[in-house]
């Protein structure tokens, strides 16, 4: 068994090198093509690098926020019910496919370039260089977010077992963090300013620097909120004391406040950066006018630049837009996004609705607020933040303006939620559906042909509310910079751009019901973080960043004794009537279909049957902030072949037995 585990150990730093844009006529065989005779030229080096972009993730109907306290699945997410997220037995996170092939690259290229032996342009053979030390650095952070410490790795190593058990001691993760800022400051000098061509389809120093601000962000807020505990280095009961290699460790800016500092500090150099060469893409805010139709409604949303950009075919025309994907169904690269957008899958849940604030800037409960409340989805949307407008569909609005003969799938006018899922082919558990994505072209939804709608990868807002937030947790004050910011984000949004009203009206015991960001280790923050918090929930909604911004705000411990009800609209008042008799069944368990409206005048998606093991709302445990490593990995790594001689730790909390719970 030990021999296979090391065979399939030393097949995976295999890899093969094939340039997409020789000629393939003049190509020689693949069986001869040799490290010396590849990464020799520009050509080689593009198609190298653009063979990695598969590692960043696709918007695809805007769901990726889904198994948080913003957007739900009609399944419950086994992370919220301790015992079910089990220590796998093998595969995981802990994986070095990807940064073998980068290190290769490195290796073979680096030399070549100091001795000026690779052809083509230098300003494009620099910049694809300065993209792999980005990639590699992309790569790094997913391992850090996932697993906090884990092993640097610069070189591609021999295949020698007793160097690869060396290799897999896990840095400190701090150290891991200043070893991707290392990276994408590589990446930043070499890399031109804007993507190489011309189109924002490749890495540009601005995604460089955005990444950098995302990444000291992470780092800085994590080491703060998890300071003393097990889940920082050097914290009591660190696991990585354990280890001789690690026991000792000093802190390169000598303890772990200034480590915190170092990265707040990164985080907001680097965001400012961007922030100040990125223009907010203008939303003309004309889907509210008192008496019109559905029609009108549709054609004015059409024509605002701020929607269209989340489903254009096009992106490349957007500013903010600094690093996207482009389909093309003529030539067979196709998505379906459009499809996926109008059919469901993961609803907003009612704690994000609610959340979202007035025109006015009050949140819903203040005084003075007019609040027109949530009997019909139609009232949820009155004037309230032009994001909820523009993102929460509603029966009867348009979904299409421009139908397409090969566009057999996509409906034209949205329907009343299929809360139930009586159409295979529908699926909007929480009764508000989504519409961020939504293009009102019906040929972009092609049933048969697929969407050629662009997917973000990288959008500059983000460095905005980076600058906000970074410069909040360092400094405790809204400095001018960050004001600036702030005002334009809200400016675009429809709503009063007077954050201190806003601030001053929050009720943080109330927001807590709606938003589980209201606290970090289990006590409520304070009004101006939490209505930093509140901004980037909205801004960055369904984009994949409301389960990373709880784990580093440490923001769910709270549900380790009070359990949390994921709810949807208020399915028991008026627009129980949408329904036709018998559809809607409670109190019969397995047979039914919705929640009973004795527990909750709002539908609760996983309180329909009691043996549902979410059934009592979602509960967390500590070990639940990071992964757990395969207990495969200790095995291979151990000369002894047990888990105690690995020179791999266990993250906390985690057992080192397979299809195990955590501990405690």
């Amino acid at each position: 068994m030990r021999a296979n585990i090391i065979r399939l150990l030393l097949a995976v730093l295999t890899i093969v090198f094939v340039s997409c844009e020789d000629d393939f006529l003049e190509r020689e065989p693949l069986s001869q093509i040799t490290p010396e005779k590849y990464l020799n030229e520009e050509s080689q080096l593009a198609a190298y690098t653009i063979d990695l972009y598969g590692v960043f993730p696709v918007m695809e109907a805007y769901g990726r926020d889904s198994g948080t306290d913003t957007q739900a699945d009609r399944g419950y997410d086994n992370r919220y019910v301790p015992g079910q997220w089990l220590v796998p037995s093998s595969g995981g996170d802990w994986d070095f496919q990807n940064i073998y092939k980068c290190n290769y690259f490195l290796k073979t290229v680096i030399p070549k370039w100091k001795n000026n032996q690779i052809a083509g342009s230098p300003a494009n053979v620099n910049h694809y260089i300065g993209e792999m030390y980005f990639l590699r650095a992309y790569i790094y952070y997913q391992k850090l977010v996932a697993l906090g410490d884990f092993p640097i790795v610069k070189t591609t190593p021999d295949l020698d077992l007793n160097q690869l058990i060396k290799l897999s001691e896990r840095a400190p993760r701090n150290e891991v963090a200043r070893f991707i800022i290392s990276d994408l400051d590589s990446a930043s000098t070499l890399m031109s300013n804007s993507s190489i061509d011309g189109k924002s389809n490749r890495l540009s120093k601005q995604v460089a620097q955005l990444m950098k601000s995302r990444v000291g962000l992470y780092e800085g807020t994590w080491e703060k909120y998890f300071k003393g505990t097990a889940f920082v280095p050097n914290g009591p009961g660190w696991p990585g004391a354990e280890k001789a290699y690690n026991q000792g460790y000093q802190f390169p800016s000598g303890s772990i406040d200034g480590e915190i500092d170092y990265f707040l500090t990164q985080a907001m150099d680097a965001a400012k950066t961007v922030a100040d060469q990125v223009n907010l893409t203008p939303n003309t805010q004309k889907t509210e006018v008192a008496g019109e139709s559905y029609l009108d409604r549709a054609e004015a949303s059409n024509a605002n630049p701020f929607l269209k950009m989340f489903s254009d075919v096009d992106l490349s025309k957007y500013n903010e837009v600094l690093l996207w994907r482009a389909f093309d169904v003529g030539l067979g690269v196709s998505n379906s996004y459009g499809i996926s957008i109008q059919s469901g899958g993961a609803g907003y849940t009612r704690g994000f609705v609610d959340s979202c604030l007035m025109a006015n800037g009050l949140p819903i409960y203040a005084s003075g607020s007019g609040y027109v409340g949530d009997d019909y989805i139609a009232d949820v949307k009155k004037k309230r933040d032009m994001r909820l407008n523009l993102w929460l569909s509603e029966p009867g609005q348009i979904n299409i303006l421009y139908a397409s003969p090969l566009n057999t799938h996509g409906t034209t006018v949205a329907i009343i939620p299929d809360i139930v899922k009586s159409d295979a082919d529908r699926d909007q558990p929480t009764g508000y559906h989504h519409a961020k994505g939504n293009n009102y072209d019906g040929a972009n939804y092609g049933q048969h042909t697929g969407s050629s709608m662009g997917s973000i990868a990288f959008r500059g807002v983000e460095a905005y509310l980076n600058y906000i937030e970074a410069s909040y947790e360092k400094n405790g004050a809204i400095d001018a910079t960050a004001g600036s910011y702030w005002k334009k984000i809200r400016e675009r949004a429809g709503v009063d751009t007077d954050f201190q009203k806003t601030i001053a009206a929050t009720t943080m015991s109330k927001e807590a019901k709606n938003d589980w960001g209201a606290y970090s280790a289990g006590v409520l923050i304070d009004a101006t973080l939490y209505n930093i918090r509140r901004e980037r929930r909205v801004e960055m909604l369904g984009e994949g960043f409301r389960l990373d911004d709880l784990r580093r705000w440490r923001a769910m411990d709270q549900m380790i004794s009070n359990p949390y009800q994921i709810e949807g609209f208020k399915l028991w008042g008026p627009m129980q009537e949408w329904y036709a008799p018998g559809k809607l069944t409670y109190g019969i368990g397995d047979q039914s279909t919705v929640s009973d409206p004795s527990l909750s005048p709002y539908l609760r998606l996983y309180q329909k049957n009691p043996s549902i093991l979410a059934y009592n709302g979602y509960r967390w445990t500590m070990a639940h902030y990071l992964n757990p490593i395969a207990v495969q990995h200790f095995l291979i790594t151990s000369p002894n072949n047990d888990v105690a001689s690995s020179p791999i730790y266990q993250n906390p909390n985690w057992p080192t037995t397979a299809n195990t719970g955590p501990i405690n």
